[in-house]
């Protein structure tokens, strides 16, 4: 399946944002972000004028790449999104979260999302007991996440627990980071969520 291989941190540089693509390098000194905080390019010192339109899609680009999602596939949450009851871009934000890969990243067991998606597909982690190498699998409420006793050496696994004090975690999720087990409580309200993303003006760009 296509993905993209570039350099992350030019990836957050266009957005103007940190989008975390890199884990613990994101919260170092080495962040390309802190250190060249514009656009990359030629042009990239100008000052950038957005129509209503580059606005929309700027917002939808930041929350694509943040999941690491190609355009078939965030279209496709859209759409699921449209079908639910409740408000459009609450319900996307929500599917992206219930992710399978995601919430190995929000629980600690990966240092970002990238990493988790990997050791989810390397068959590192079970669900309810169960195995499951689908990253975009959607977790319920009660769904317990947990390590597989032979990956729970994984030099990875540990360094990122370690650092899960520094990233902090999200009060929907609860984490045992003895039994390397996660259980996720309820799904987030929006106002739970701290993406710095205005949903609303996605909505409005896939609504033209």
């Amino acid at each position: 399946m296509a993905r993209y291989i570039g350099p992350s941190c030019k990836l957050c540089r266009r957005e103007n944002m940190k989008l975390f693509l890199k884990g613990d390098r994101c919260y170092s000194d080495n962040c390309a972000f802190e250190r060249r905080s514009y656009p990359p390019g030629q042009h990239g010192r100008g000052r950038a004028k957005h129509s209503d339109y580059g606005t929309q899609l700027r917002e939808k680009q930041k929350l694509k790449r943040m999941y690491g999602l190609l355009e078939l596939q965030f279209r496709r949450y859209f759409e699921k999104a449209e079908r639910m009851r409740g408000v459009t871009g609450e319900n996307l934000l929500i599917l992206l979260e219930r992710r399978l890969d995601n919430m190995v990243y929000r629980m600690g067991f990966a240092s970002s999302r990238n990493e988790a998606r990997q050791l989810v597909r390397h068959n590192h982690f079970l669900v309810n007991k169960k195995k499951v190498n689908i990253p975009s699998y959607l977790v319920k409420p009660g769904d317990v996440i947990e390590v597989k006793e032979k990956s729970r050496k994984l030099k990875r696994i540990q360094e990122s627990l370690e650092a899960i004090e520094r990233r902090g975690v999200p009060q929907w999720i609860e984490v045992d980071k003895e039994a390397f087990r996660g259980v996720v409580k309820n799904l987030p309200s929006r106002d739970e969520l701290t993406i710095p993303i205005q949903e609303q003006l996605i909505v409005e760009l896939y609504s033209k």
